[in-house]
């Protein structure tokens, strides 16, 4: 049975898709078998095919065995706007049930690992009722945390992995990833607190490249991954 883990993120726009796929990439260079997934999407070109998000294109592309499209991203809208309003826009509602029924279409390829890649932040509306982390905590999956190393990281960081771990869900551990060119004051010292503060181990240090895949990653444990699996 795949081990699934969900990718959060501190907000949007913090390299959830670039860290998905080198957690993926790293994976299957030790052998295994991983597959992604990326149930919601908001901003997408029309292709042949369909409406394609590019973040949704990159996860399928990383996975050690071909999944058609539409599985990978099974919820898709145009506009890149919070998915809430565009299902509103577009009288397409974002059911918990259409999040299960996209995962369990994945349960066939019987991969060692799916990665689960969220959008925006971890409170991010479904409707008026409903969030996305109220499905993450329904699927009972364990969470990685992207934190964007920017002003402001130590607050988002904070909140957001105190959020997962009061919603009931284990932190497998959290990534720094530097997610623009711009240099961060105090750098050292903000990846310093977070390690000491955040109650899960760092899994990796991701400075900006323009190829973070071959160039970008400072440092790589998937241990506790697969400890946990």
């Amino acid at each position: 049975m795949s081990q699934h883990l969900f990718i959060a993120g501190t907000d949007t726009d913090v390299g959830k898709t670039v860290v998905t796929q080198i957690l993926m990439q790293g994976l299957i260079q030790q052998g295994h078998t991983v597959i992604g997934h990326k149930p919601i999407a908001a901003g997408a070109a029309m292709t042949a095919r369909g409406l394609e998000n590019d973040d949704a294109l990159l996860i399928q592309q990383a996975a050690s065995m071909s999944l058609p499209y539409e599985q990978v991203n099974p919820i898709v809208f145009a506009e890149p706007i919070a998915p809430h309003i565009a299902a509103a826009k577009y009288q397409q509602p974002i059911s918990l049930a259409a999040l299960d029924a996209g995962l369990s279409m994945l349960a066939q390829y019987n991969s060692d690992f799916t990665f689960v890649e969220g959008a925006g932040g971890w409170r991010l509306p479904l409707g008026d009722d409903g969030f996305l982390s109220d499905w993450v905590i329904a699927q009972k999956m364990p969470v990685i945390l992207v934190v964007g190393m920017k002003l402001g990281c130590l607050n988002h960081a904070m909140l957001t992995a105190q959020a997962i771990l009061d919603d009931g869900l284990p932190l497998v551990g959290w990534v720094a990833n530097t997610p623009s060119d711009s240099q961060q004051d105090f750098y050292q010292e903000n990846l310093a607190y977070l390690k000491q503060h955040i109650a899960a181990p760092m899994l990796a240090e991701i400075g900006y490249a323009s190829d973070p895949l071959a160039q970008g990653v400072r440092s790589l444990d998937l241990l506790p991954i697969t400890d946990f699996s």
